[in-house]
Parts: C-alpha cells; structure tokens; sequence
C-alpha cells in the first residue's frame, strides 16, 4: 500500500509543465529564477532536468531559513517578525528580492507549511503562500491551502500551482 498522495501529482506532469513554463520564458527571451521555502528547490531542479534550460534559467534560491531570506533575498526581518515565513508579506519580499538578484525577467517564490508538523489552527500544514515577480509589474501572492495528504503531496502541488502561475503570468504579458 502507497502513502496518501505519493505519485498523484506525477513527475511527467511537472516536468511538461515545466517544459511549457520555460517555452514561454524562451519566447518572451527573459531568464526565470525561484525562490524555494518548503519545496527545498524542486521548482528549479523540475526546470534544469529539461536539456537546454540554462538558456532559460538564471538561478535557483533555495532559503529554508529565515536567515538565508534576509541574507540572499533581501527578506525583512520585520515583515518576518510581523507576518512569519509564512505569510503573503514574506513571499511578495522573497519573489521581489529574487528578482533584483538575479538577471531573470520572472521570478517565482514559495513559502509554506509541508509537514508533518509545524502547522497550526491560522496556518495550517497544507498552506502555502505563492510571489510572482516580473520586470517592470507589481509582485502578485496567491494563497493556498493544499489538503494534508502528505508531505510529498504538498510539495508536488506547489511546484505544479508554482509552474501554473508563472505560465499563466507569461501568457497573459
């Protein structure tokens, strides 16, 4: 018998997404970079396993501490106190500081709660928070509650919503 909500986002579903995320970044001829709380750089390593990406892709920031926030994006430690890690305020700084570090055009960032634990009655495990930052617009933040089917799960749902936004995004400009 398999974990609850192992293999229900599928690597092959990721990867085309990641496929047509990159696509849309190589026709509007803009660099992506991310911003990885709790996917622990699953966003980017989805992006670098397609050959050919670093044509697309500037870099990757993995910052699972609110240390490696403040000190590679630029994170507050005021909204980190105010808000926490995770919150809109984290991941509208995190997509923001993202983006002016790096030569990318989109910057996509995650800040959640993947479990097993660490969740509570206001942010629950299952949470996430989502920055999309672009050159020259507003940074966005979606907020989503994954169900808790496991940590695996809820990092799969976030790399693919992740992808989603940022194609969405680039297909809209």
């Amino acid at each position: 018998m398999s974990e609850a909500g192992v293999g229900e986002v599928k690597t092959s579903e990721i990867g085309e997404l990641a496929d047509q995320f990159l696509k849309a970044c190589l026709k509007h001829k803009i660099l992506a970079t991310t911003a990885e709380s709790c996917t622990g750089g699953l966003i980017i390593a989805a992006m670098t396993d397609i050959p050919g990406s670093s044509s697309m892709v500037d870099r990757g920031f993995v910052t699972y501490s609110n240390d490696a926030k403040m000190e590679l994006l630029g994170v507050s430690p005021v909204t980190l106190d105010a808000h926490g890690a995770v919150s809109a305020e984290t991941a509208q700084e995190m997509a923001a500081g993202a983006l002016a570090r790096s030569h990318a055009g989109i910057a996509l960032a995650v800040t959640g709660i993947a479990g097993p634990d660490g969740g509570s009655p206001d942010k629950p495990v299952g949470l996430v928070w989502f920055g999309l930052a672009m050159t020259g617009q507003r940074v966005v933040t979606e907020k989503r509650v994954f169900e808790n089917r496991g940590r695996d799960y809820i990092r799969r749902q976030t790399v693919r919503h992740a992808l989603e936004m940022g194609l969405k995004a680039l297909e809209e400009d």
